[in-house]
């Protein structure tokens, strides 16, 4: 890891890790005339005319939204939004270098949620997608919600549907090195958050119900008013019937497999023991996991994940989002569900010819990664 101080002068040095350049040279009268005044009053009134050449003439056929407003950024909690822009900075960059999709970040006031959505509608001719990041759930639910209700462009939650995705091509290796069907498979899920909810409704719809959710307070069901109406619809969905405030420790015994979306230090090796036999962990808390990895072994673990590039198996959605995007704005598809994501994930999970314990999922650095979910999404659109 880089010292803090060389990382301040390295964003320093060009105020920030990201540029505009120009497509078209500016070098003479004509070259004005053509890229601006009087030549682009022919395609105002075009546009005007016919609304759609937008997306073909201007920047808004390939320019994504980065969208923030600090309220839950990386394991840092609520920053605020000035506090969330080098991480949407960060990922535009990185839609740029690994994918060539053009990406903005944009931080806006932790103002209502109906405001919110109000601010991303009345901007978003500008663009050809909103990609959402660092939200705090419930809100992010409700602004993705009624986003994707008034927009007829692609609305994409990173950490909801991004971890799912990656999660999700995971643990179908996860499985197979286990030697066990992927849809009988006992799952925790141990933080029922933004992350935890888009990745159990995910598990869900890929014929993974036997899942167990799990927050702070301990077990979550449907009838405890503790938990907000997402968590507890979610567990009204997979059929919870026990008792509510049941801590993780006493819903440990038997499981097949760990998800965990949560804090550090909060699974143990004793809960491993009470696990199936050859375990499946994905401890994802960043940058400290649910249990150290060692620990894990020495219970041993079948299948070990975190979200660090420090150990094997790095479950982080840096493997979806350029290429997702990459392969909407090429297929024209205008929504990101269920379906799509699961085809994603698959397409993520067989790029691993031979899953082992140390070697379920695709590496953020190998070759291949982006053009595969480019490949999955435009396959998909073409299917459905």
């Amino acid at each position: 890891m880089a010292d803090l101080n060389e990382i301040i002068k390295l964003h320093e040095r060009a105020t920030g890790v990201l540029d505009i350049s120009s497509e078209l040279p500016v070098k003479n009268a004509a070259d004005l005339g053509k890229a601006y005044t009087p030549g682009v009053a022919g395609i105002s009134k075009l546009i005007a005319a016919q609304p759609e050449m937008k997306r073909k003439l201007t920047l808004s056929g390939k320019l994504v939204a980065v969208v923030t407003d600090g309220s839950a950024v990386l394991g840092l909690g609520n920053i605020g939004p000035a506090g969330g822009l080098p991480v949407v900075e960060g990922k535009s960059l990185l839609y740029k270098d690994l994918a060539g999709v053009n990406a903005l970040p944009i931080a806006v006031d932790q103002v209502p949620v109906d405001e919110f959505v109000a601010t991303i509608k009345n901007t978003a001719k500008s663009f050809a997608g909103i990609h959402l990041e660092d939200i705090a759930a419930p809100r992010c639910f409700e602004i993705e919600d009624k986003l994707k209700q008034v927009l007829d462009i692609p609305v994409y939650h990173d950490d909801q549907e991004g971890t799912a995705i990656v999660v999700l091509a995971g643990l179908i290796n996860a499985a197979k090195v286990a030697g066990k069907a992927l849809t009988d498979l006992k799952v925790v899920v141990n933080g029922v958050g933004a992350s935890g909810i888009a990745t159990a409704k995910l598990l869900y719809a890929a014929g993974i119900h036997h899942l167990t959710l799990v927050d702070k307070l301990g077990l979550v069901t449907p009838d405890d008013t503790d938990y907000n109406a997402y968590q507890r619809g979610l567990a009204q969905q997979v059929g919870e019937t026990r008792t509510a405030k049941t801590p993780l420790a006493d819903v440990m015994a038997d499981q097949d497999a760990f998800i965990g979306l949560s804090d550090a230090h909060v699974l143990t090796g004793t809960d491993v023991d009470h696990m199936a036999a050859d375990p499946i962990i994905f401890a994802l808390a960043n940058p400290v996991p649910e249990i150290d990895p060692q620990e894990a072994h020495d219970h041993h673990v079948g299948v070990m994940a975190t979200g660090s590039s420090q150990y094997p198996n790095q479950v982080n959605n840096i493997l979806v989002f350029p290429g997702l995007f990459s392969g909407l704005l090429a297929s024209g598809l205008t929504a990101v569900n269920a379906d799509l994501e699961a085809s994603v994930a698959h397409a993520l999970a067989a790029m691993i010819a031979q899953p082992t314990a140390d070697k379920i999922i695709p590496s953020v650095f190998d070759d291949g990664v982006v053009a595969t979910v480019t490949a999955a999404v435009e396959a998909f659109a073409k299917k459905d």
